[in-house]
């Protein structure tokens, strides 16, 4: 014991770490929203955030700027706001002093905005009055709808970043001060939003761009220096400034093959000289996968499960495979349950370019553009104008012109919204990348007796063996999903009234009808049309999109790899439609195409599923199947 002290005693000390400040703190936890801010802002920038220091009254003044037209007599409706410097020493760039603080008046949700203006009188009198909405002899309701209306050209939006529901976009509208600053190309300050982690709060932060003298009126740009296009920039100016877009284009950009690689920057295509894989019949197929309802109901003797894909000659992985170079090269026997290049048909944007692409059966005018099966559709970051454009025309017509905005990347119905206000869709594009469809507002709607007539959506299985040959199947049996109220073109934020997935969905009833027992309701329901009809073009449909996929390489379409094998899910609804002889139709709209899709109801209903699929894909056995190449 005493060797072992005189040891200790001989080491040398190691000097305490002195604790941060909280100033250093503050800076280490918000490092990445600081880079954007003039360091020497920084310090002040800290004490007003803690102590909520707002006073840029102190240096500002909010100014009501009556527009005078000389052939008419006073009127003072006619009217701007502007913001100018108070402050007789003006404003300089290098006054560390010069950061300021700006609330947010109100900060809210998407989906939950209008029952907040409904619950909180104060707030919806708040939100008139900044947005110089007239409420005198107008309905609450009118007033909210107003208000929802008027809103895109105040509205503010950020994320917390990652992927789930607490991290959907939030949306704000800055305090009284806030809002009345103008807009110019030019801008004299910049203003952003910034959260304050240690207190869970956000606010906007402003500080000058440019020396300001007393007088001097202070502007910001409401779309952002980095968009530099001219065209894109009176785009996204259109909330506040009119341009004439009818005379655009709505044509399609050319997408290359960099704006395809962008999406799979991680994916790795495989050394094409591989034979295609066929199994001996004098043993069973080894398969390994992470997919627990396949590991539970794979009971096909003809196959048996292994716990290492080392030792499998089918590997079925439920979550995205990338390094199929190395696959090829070292393991070229192995199927792999995933093609290079899906995302071509899996990612919403792409699988639009796609379909776009698909031959034959195109339509070119106002009504629709593009395949019949396709909704509109347009990709918010590259194809802005000519959705403005389309919209206007459609307007112009008075041709429905409601929309539905979705994520490119997102699932379970999260971020998706429906308007048919083209200043959401424009300033939608803030909020992440996204493509915008024409809301499908005639669908063929299903009675439920105890509800009324809702929508509903299908999804089908479809099993890709081969892309060069192309062989496709698709699985006899289809899954059906209700929503749970009557359909109509209002109350966009119902979820249960315009959506259709209520798995996912808090206290939502989940309807289940199979599909043998749905086919003949369907018919008594619509007695002029047979579901077999139905179907043979709902086949047609996926016949064309994977002819599509399949017609060029990558990265703009799928990769023949022989090792690969693959199942998708592909979602659709059905819309009321007229031929050419002006007849009413029944035209199969698709709506996605979903990799590695939920199998646990279909496993439920029927145990047989997954042997069925991988007797087809693998075996090459057709089992439940229906070919379609």
């Amino acid at each position: 014991m005493k060797i072992y002290e005189e040891e200790e005693d001989t080491m040398p000390h190691t000097p305490p770490v002195p604790s941060q400040t909280a100033y250093e703190q503050f800076v280490e936890s918000h490092k990445t929203q600081l880079e954007f801010v003039p360091k020497h802002l920084w310090k002040r920038l800290h004490e007003k955030l803690d102590k909520e220091i707002y006073d840029a009254g102190n240096a500002f003044q909010i100014m009501k700027h009556v527009i005078v037209d000389e052939d008419e007599e006073d009127d003072e409706s006619n009217y701007t706001w502007k913001v100018i410097t108070t402050d007789p020493d003006g404003v300089s760039l290098d006054d560390p002093n010069q950061i300021y603080l700006i609330d947010h008046a109100w900060t809210y949700r998407l989906n939950t905005a209008k029952q907040q203006l409904l619950e909180y009188d104060n707030m919806l009198q708040r939100m008139a009055n900044m947005m110089d909405i007239d409420d005198e002899g107008k309905s609450k309701n009118d007033l909210v709808d107003e208000v929802l209306d008027k809103m895109w050209c105040y509205n503010q939006t950020y994320t917390l970043g990652g992927n789930d529901a607490q991290s959907l976009p939030i949306w704000y509208i800055m305090d009284e001060f806030g809002v009345k600053i103008a807009h110019s190309d030019d801008p004299t300050v910049k203003v952003v939003p910034f959260y304050y982690a240690s207190q869970n709060i956000s606010f906007s932060i402003m500080w000058p761009l440019k020396p300001l003298d007393e007088g001097d009126e202070v502007t910001r740009d409401y779309v952002g220096s980095h968009i530099t296009d001219t065209v894109l920039r009176k785009t996204k100016l259109l909330p506040w400034k009119f341009h004439n877009f009818s005379d655009g284009s709505i044509d399609h950009v050319d997408f290359s093959d960099e704006f395809f690689a962008a999406h799979n920057v991680d994916e790795s295509l495989p050394v094409m000289d591989a034979d295609r894989v066929v199994f001996s019949r004098d043993r069973s197929v080894h398969v390994y996968s992470d997919d627990e309802n396949l590991k539970a109901h794979l009971t096909d003797d003809r196959f048996e499960l292994v716990d290492d894909p080392a030792d499998a000659d089918v590997m079925w992985f439920s979550k995205h495979y990338k390094n199929f170079r190395t696959l090829s090269e070292k393991y070229p026997k192995k199927i792999i349950s995933q093609f290079p290049n899906e995302i071509v048909l899996t990612i919403k944007d792409l699988m639009a370019i796609t379909a776009f692409r698909s031959p034959g059966h195109n339509a070119n005018t106002i009504e629709h553009f593009g395949p019949k099966w396709l909704p509109v559709t347009y990709n918010l970051q590259k194809e802005l104008p000519q959705l403005v454009t389309y919209f206007i025309k459609r307007q112009t017509r008075r041709l429905d012109n409601h929309w539905i905005c979705k994520p490119w990347n997102m699932a379970r119905s999260m971020d998706i919204h429906i308007t048919n206000n083209l200043n959401e869709l424009i300033r939608m594009t803030e909020s992440g990348p996204k493509v915008a469809c024409k809301y499908i507002h005639d669908p063929v709607l299903f009675h439920r007796p105890e509800v009324g007539d809702v929508k509903f959506d299908i999804r089908y299985v479809v099993l890709l063996s081969s892309v060069s040959p192309l062989v496709v199947h698709v699985y006899k049996i289809f899954w059906l999903r209700f929503a749970n109220k009557p359909f109509s073109l209002d109350s966009f934020e119902d979820y249960e009234k315009h959506f259709t997935v209520m798995n996912y969905a808090e206290e939502a009833q989940l309807k289940q009808i199979h599909y043998d027992e749905f086919i003949p309701m369907f018919e008594s329901q619509y007695p002029d049309f047979s579901w077999e009809k139905i179907e043979e073009s709902i086949f047609d449909m996926i016949r064309q999109l994977f002819e599509s996929a399949s017609s060029v390489e990558p990265p703009q379409g799928l990769c023949p790899y022989p090792q690969s094998r693959a199942m998708y899910a592909v979602d659709l609804m059905l819309q009321w439609d007229q031929d050419s002889k002006g007849e009413k139709i029944i035209q199969p709209m698709m709506c996605e195409v979903n990799f590695s899709p939920d199998c646990e109801r279909a496993c439920k209903y029927h145990p047989f599923f997954f042997n069925d699929v991988l007797s087809t894909l693998i075996l090459g056995q057709e089992s439940n199947v229906v070919p379609l190449f």
